[in-house]
């Protein structure tokens, strides 16, 4: 949605900004109201006219009771006697009166009389000085004249009126109940009309109702009483900067009493990927139209006027009117189809459940459907017509995950159907509206032929994760964005565990982990943020929707189900979703739940606000003497600055460990760390320790040399004695420790030696992404002798593994990944024969014209070798073009994205910009392959500095597609230059651009690689 500038904002006085109750932009309509939002402060007091504050008062009442004016009046007489209170100093300090023997005044001599008198007539010329100054702020220094009028106080509307609210969240003073919206696309003209019933109820007198509405045409606006026939027309105010309208009542509205706002408007189907927008396809070589909706987190405004926060729940009445050749979806079954004119047909649907308006969806266009019956519940899985024979193993996944999902959380699903819907062109992987989500092609459609296990393993995830929601989210939903996790977290949590439990076969833990470590490394940061964030704009908003929200959230609740044990978390979910279906939560809420199970065992609160609330990570340090090991928490940081702080941070810990002679009865010790330090005695000497066992806390462990050296031993003689997490996350540990210089980077790089002998998919692959991370570095600061010494080393350790892999579909779905991930990286860089191979596959496919059958689970390794050459490019071109598989078409897009001729990969992203080749909702993933290279790699961030002011039109500001295309363009600079490039440019922008927390991060990251190759470069290069 686009804003005013910020420059636009009114500036308003210092104090009322922070006295706010809210901590945001005052609501100066109801000052009057809130007794204690101007404290009189010893240093600072503004004074204003009573006559300008009643004028004020009065464009949002137009009158004011009794209570009010008697307020009025004593604000008046404070503020009046703070000045007086200055010259009654004078006088207390003076000498004219005299106290007597008695204690009792004398009468006055002549001269102090006349004393008295010029002090009054000077008091008195004072106050009615500052009377009739416009206004005047007293501090120590004296009177500074500030010229303040109306406009300052209040934001102004678009007809230059003020606008009776200030605050970016809405007035609790009234709440809706029900909507009735109908709307009217018209995929011809790409406009549509609308209509909208609102009907509200009044919690606190008022004279103004505030809602939100974005660029919306509002022609007509009405106002009822509950049950009347007779609305009145009103006039509406509009404040786009927050995208909210007032609607002016002509008499007070009055506590419980209900009213109905009634709203008619127009507006242009949106061409981002936000709100009511136009889809275009292509179906049999013509171009056909769809409209759809995306209102998450603030779009609902876009479509129809609307309380636009998740706490405002209602029921709501969708009807839709159409050409009779498009057929419709919404939330609910529809219930009635009745026809309008010869050509146009108006679809009514039932009325919902209540709900948060983010969660409203509308389609509108052709598509076709299979469906299935399960528990008296209708699931149907839509696409285009074209590819409606990709839709079967959709149903499937769905039809059981629905199953499982009812039974863990022992509430039923309580709509009588489940859309689930494949959009041509959708920015998201999917979203979660209830009763019908929607999905990218990619994430719902499978091809039989094309589909990888990967790809098989992400449909399935996707839908896992969307159908959690319909649970955490849309039965019970967080009361606002702060606690974006809640959502998030619970569905990225509950999508694993679904996973492992109904398909073990498409699931492994080594993505979910390997997240988790991904994840660290952000949160490590100082441009993180704590899971649960006060957010007061819209792009705080949408900054919440990032890795923190969503993996750090499921990794605390993996923590915490550990922690407590399966049945007893399971009790606490169900307890707490139970207790709040159709309302909405804070994060104590659920710590209520699981402590209602623990009976005060346990105060879940107490631990898990230690996470929630503060962001980061705690760094574990262990020493063992003896029988003892001594344990000391700090936050995990990087020393930028080289400062010695002592970190205040503190977090309750359930660190989980395991020792040489662990008994085969209990897999591990758990220990509640609680305090800076502590210490627990072991029964009997140990040979060695291993604290995060599984890897399933959210924390670093550092172990003294002596551990260091044992466990180092131990991966060489018996690494079976640790599982492939555990072995994983000592590689994640000593290297991120390196790289904080807390261990040497010749220990991280001595742990890896055993590699070699390793078989499991986590630990070789978290090997490989550190050492990847070393490689890309130096090959982007073009040290061609250093990284291929870097490589040599990666070969050493992983050659003959590379050469083991073969080129088919064998083998479980944790080797195949391996499989993938080895060949990817060994025909990138040319190690052994694989780039031979793959390029006498791709040889062979191309003169079959692509008709030969490709092992799909290296399907794009081979795409990759043959677009290395001009005329392999262009054929996988000539064959993106004409597919409809799209498993198919996104690695042939990725194999585009990884030529090596720079005219080429500029071409590909300016076409995925325009978006009519390829769709716009893939530039993402062209930009970031295209980065990663090192032909592309400089192309890249030009082009994101190119095109900023359109990507940002495309995808917003916050957008997590923004947070990701500039966090990956940056990620491998190590250059004080680029840093300075970085900086430079996003200050250009805005300084509100600047703050942004991604630009910060990759700001941050730069920093951090600079340090990393100052402190590193020596010793690696004598290491290798």
């Amino acid at each position: 949605m686009e804003r005013f500038p910020s420059g636009d904002r009114i500036q308003l006085p210092r104090n009322m900004i922070e006295n706010s109750m809210f901590e945001e932009e005052p609501d100066v309509v109801d000052l009057a109201k809130e007794h204690n939002l101007h404290p009189l402060e010893p240093d600072e007091v503004e004074y204003e006219p009573r006559s300008s504050r009643l004028l004020v008062r009065g464009l949002g009442d137009h009158e004011m009771d009794e209570d009010e004016e008697d307020y009025e009046s004593s604000s008046a007489k404070l503020l009046g006697m703070s000045f007086m209170n200055r010259s009654t100093g004078l006088r207390n300090n003076s000498a004219g009166y005299r106290q007597s023997s008695d204690g009792s005044c004398s009468a006055p001599s002549a001269r102090t009389t006349v004393i008295c008198a010029v002090v009054l007539v000077i008091a008195v010329s004072v106050i009615m000085a500052i009377y009739l100054l416009p206004k005047c702020t007293f501090t120590k220094e004296g009177c500074h004249k500030r010229n303040h009028t109306t406009e300052d106080v209040f934001p102004l509307a678009t007809n230059g009126e003020p606008f009776p609210w200030a605050h970016f969240r809405l007035p609790v003073s009234v709440v809706p109940t029900h909507y009735d919206v109908v709307l009217q696309p018209n995929l011809n003209s790409m406009t549509f009309k609308g209509s909208v019933q609102i009907t509200v109820k009044v919690c606190q007198v008022t004279w103004h109702i505030i809602l939100h509405s974005s660029k919306l045409n509002i022609t007509k606006a009405t106002i009822a009483s509950s049950g009347s026939t007779q609305p009145k027309p009103v006039e509406h105010l509009e404040y786009p900067l927050n995208d909210q309208i007032a609607i002016l009542a002509p008499e007070a509205l009055l506590v419980g009493q209900e009213y109905n706002i009634s709203m008619e408007y127009s507006s242009n189907l949106s061409d981002t990927y936000y709100g009511f927008y136009k889809i275009a396809f292509k179906d049999s070589n013509s171009t056909r139209w769809l409209a759809a909706t995306q209102f998450e987190p603030l779009a609902a405004r876009s479509a129809f006027p609307c309380f636009d926060e998740p706490a405002f729940k209602a029921t709501f009445q969708i009807k839709v009117k159409r050409e009779k050749q498009y057929s419709t979806l919404s939330n609910m079954p529809k219930k009635a189809i009745k026809t309008l004119t010869d050509e146009l047909v108006q679809d009514e649907f039932s009325v919902s459940l209540k709900m948060s308006t983010y969660l409203v969806a509308v389609i509108v266009g052709n598509l076709a459907n299979v469906s299935k019956q399960t528990g008296g519940i209708l699931v149907s899985i839509y696409a285009v017509p074209q590819k409606s024979v990709h839709t079967e193993y959709a149903l499937g996944i769905t039809v059981k995950l629905l199953e499982f999902y009812q039974k863990y959380f022992n509430i039923t699903y309580p709509l009588q159907k489940l859309d689930l819907v494949a959009l041509p062109d959708f920015q998201a992987g999917a979203m979660e509206n209830w009763g019908l989500i929607t999905f990218r092609e990619t994430a719902l459609l499978h091809d039989d032929k094309m589909s990888s296990a990967m790809d098989r393993k992400r449909v399935a995830s996707v839908i896992a994760h969307e159908l959690a929601h319909q649970w955490f989210g849309n039965l019970v939903t967080m009361e606002w964005w702060n606690d974006l996790w809640l959502n998030e977290g619970f569905a990225t949590f509950m999508e694993n565990f679904a996973m492992k439990e109904v398909f073990p076969d498409l699931y492994n833990d080594d993505y979910f982990l390997s997240l988790r470590f991904k994840t660290m490394d952000k949160d490590s940061m100082n441009s993180s943020h704590p899971i649960s964030l006060a957010v007061k704009s819209s792009e705080e908003i949408e900054e919440m929707f990032d890795a923190v929200s969503y993996v750090k959230g499921a990794s605390l609740l993996l923590m915490l189900k550990n922690f407590l044990h399966n049945d007893v978390f399971q009790a606490g979910i169900q307890i707490y979703l139970h207790d709040h279906s159709y309302g909405s939560t804070f994060s104590d809420n659920l710590w209520d739940s699981m402590n209602e199970v623990t009976n005060g065992t346990v105060n879940i609160k107490t631990i898990m606000k230690t996470w929630t609330t503060q962001k980061g990570f705690p760094l574990v340090t262990v020493r063992r003497e003896g029988k003892r090991i001594n344990l000391q928490q700090e936050k995990f940081e990087h020393d930028l600055e080289n400062q010695t702080f002592p970190s205040s941070s503190l977090w309750h810990i359930p660190l989980s460990y395991k020792v040489s002679n662990q008994s085969s009865f209990l897999p591990f010790n758990v220990y509640l760390l609680e305090q800076k330090s502590g210490f627990i005695d072991l029964p009997e000497p140990v040979k060695w320790i291993k604290f995060n066992v599984d890897s399933d806390g959210y924390y670093i462990v550092q172990y003294s040399e002596d551990d260091w050296n044992a466990l180092i031993e131990l991966l060489k003689t018996d690494r079976t004695a640790l599982n492939p997490k555990d072995r994983a996350n000592l590689i994640h540990d000593i290297f991120n420790l390196a790289g904080v210089g807390k261990v040497p980077l010749a220990k991280a790089f001595k742990l890896i030696d055993y590699l070699a002998k390793e078989n499991s998919t986590a630990p070789v692959m978290q090997a490989l992404n550190q050492m990847s991370h070393i490689f890309n570095l130096v090959e982007k600061r073009r040290m061609q002798d250093l990284s291929s010494r870097v490589l040599y080393k990666i070969n050493k350790l992983l050659g003959d593994k590379i050469n083991q892999q073969t080129w088919t579909n064998n083998g479980t779905l944790s080797e195949q990944e391996l499989q993938s991930n080895l060949l990817m990286f060994a025909c990138s860089h040319g190690l052994g024969k694989c780039a031979e191979t793959a390029s006498q596959l791709f040889n062979k496919w191309k003169d079959s014209n692509g008709t030969e059958s490709l092992p799909t689970d290296v399907m794009k390794i081979i795409f990759i070798a043959g677009a290395k050459n001009g005329s392999g490019w262009d054929f996988l071109l000539s064959m993106y073009h004409s597919l409809v598989s799209e498993p198919e078409k996104l690695k042939i897009l990725e194999a585009l994205s990884n030529s090596d001729d720079v005219r080429r990969l500029s071409w590909l992203m300016q076409t995925s910009l325009e978006g009519d080749i390829i769709r716009s909702q893939d530039l993402p993933i062209v930009i970031n392959t295209v980065s990663q290279n090192l032909p592309g790699h400089l192309l890249a961030w030009d082009f994101v500095k190119e095109n900023w002011d359109q990507l940002i039109k495309k995808f917003h500001r916050g957008s997590y597609t923004i947070q990701n295309i500039v966090t990956t363009t940056t990620c491998h600079f190590s250059t004080p230059e680029h840093l300075l490039e970085v900086k430079t440019f996003f200050e250009s922008k805005s300084e509100e651009t600047f703050q942004l927390r991604y630009v910060q991060e990759a700001i941050e990251t730069i920093q951090l690689n600079i340090w990393w190759m100052e402190k590193n470069l020596a010793e690696l290069t004598k290491l290798l």
